[in-house]
């Protein structure tokens, strides 16, 4: 059956589905955003004419037992039988670690030793890169260069999935993206977003990036996002339209 609905779990209001909603539109697919913060209740499971994306948030894992994200819970069940289903999904930050969660492993703090050896949380945020991995034999990956420009925001990571095929790294964080089975895919990093975007991300949250870059973090990242993001869409339309043409099996 021709796929006609993407459903969108949406955690926060300021992190859409941006350009993914775009391609599918294109496509003639419906996009459907569920703003889970605002009460809306998660699926229970996917229509045969549907397909799932699940977006990033403020929130972590480790909040699924906390009352503020009832909506967690819930949605690792949904990704679990999605995942059992062998139907497409994708998920973008947070919704990356929810999907490798629900396939069994670990989600944690992300970590890099300091001058002693000694583990120290690292927040990954900012404009940045990725290296792609297996170009040569993998779709979701064809027409793109060995490294490409994304936007990080994140401090956790996670063990790739049993079974996953490993797509992205960088240095600050091992697994930045993996394939499960034929349509399910996790990215760690965002190329979905536009200029507009950034500047508000870095004004919304500002003590996160603080947290991570210093005081001058947000205003850094600000006075890029013009630029960068130009490139960043230009990635990520060749990105994820690759990965959109194997979720839906055309």
């Amino acid at each position: 059956m021709p796929i006609a609905r993407a459903i969108v779990l949406q955690h926060l209001d300021r992190e859409g589905a941006g350009l993914i909603g775009e391609l599918l539109l294109r496509r003639g697919i419906r996009v459907d955003p569920i703003p889970l913060d605002r009460g809306a209740a998660v699926p229970a499971s996917l229509a045969a004419d549907e397909i799932l994306v699940v977006m990033g948030g403020s929130m972590g894992v480790a909040d699924i037992v906390d009352p503020r994200f009832p909506f967690l819970a819930p949605e690792v069940e949904l990704l679990r039988g999605v995942l059992a289903a062998k139907r497409p999904v994708l998920g973008v930050c947070l919704g990356a670690q929810l999907l490798a969660h629900a396939a069994g492993s670990r989600v944690f703090p992300n970590q890099r030793a300091d001058a002693k050896g000694i583990p120290r949380p690292l927040r990954e945020v900012g404009f940045g890169e990725v290296h792609l991995l297996g170009r040569e034999h993998e779709p979701a990956l064809a027409g793109l260069d060995a490294a490409i420009p994304v936007l990080h925001w994140h401090g956790d990571t996670f063990d790739l999935p049993v079974g996953a095929t490993h797509l992205a790294k960088s240095e600050a964080c091992v697994n930045q993206a993996f394939r499960l089975g034929e349509r399910a895919y996790g990215l760690q990093f965002h190329v979905e977003i536009e200029a507009e975007t950034v500047r508000r991300w870095a004004e919304e949250d500002a003590d996160y990036v603080v947290g991570a870059r210093g005081p001058e973090g947000p205003a850094a990242i600000a006075a890029a996002s013009e630029a960068v993001s130009r490139e960043v869409r230009r990635t990520g339309e060749r990105l994820l339209g690759n990965i959109i043409i194997q979720m839906l099996g055309s």
